[in-house]
């Protein structure tokens, strides 16, 4: 065998391979799945973090506002992981 038909044989085994695999990734894709997707797990809702979105929305009028002072200092505390009881 010269390296001319060698090449030959070599591109034509490469070509079947590559349409197999094809022909095998295009079944696969057609197939509907087993079982459909598990829903997120959603975490518990937490109030502050409502409260801090409502203070976020106010703008500049939550620097005046009892609420969002107090969500900020449960916030603030929570972050430094000191108590409630022990800040005051």
């Amino acid at each position: 065998m010269d390296g001319k038909m060698l090449a030959r044989l070599g591109a034509v085994v490469f070509v079947a391979i590559a349409l197999t695999v094809t022909a095998i990734d295009m079944a696969r894709k057609d197939e509907p799945s087993a079982s459909p997707p598990a829903p997120a797990l959603q975490p518990p809702t937490d109030p502050l973090r409502e409260s801090l979105r409502r203070c976020q929305r106010l703008g500049e009028a939550a620097a005046n506002d009892a609420d969002c002072l107090a969500a900020w200092a449960e916030s603030r505390d929570r972050f430094l992981g000191r108590d409630r009881s022990e800040a005051r």
